[in-house]
């Protein structure tokens, strides 16, 4: 698997390198989001399961657990 080199921050993070930001990068096949604060942790997926994840927050769908 290739690794990103292009990560990008979140325009509503601010400008300054300080912030607690989600970074997010692209392969070819892949889609790779990140914090800030730990770069090495990282989320990998691909885009149509992420657009259906950002789809049901946009929209209110999305589930939560029961209690």
């Amino acid at each position: 698997m290739s690794m990103p080199n292009n990560w990008q921050k979140s325009s509503f993070s601010g400008s300054g390198d300080g912030n607690a930001c989600v970074e997010l990068a692209s392969t070819p096949t892949t889609i790779h989001l990140r914090e800030s604060d730990t770069p090495t942790t990282q989320l990998t997926t691909t885009p149509t399961p992420l657009a259906h994840l950002l789809h049901s927050i946009r929209s209110g769908t999305l589930a939560t657990p029961s209690t």
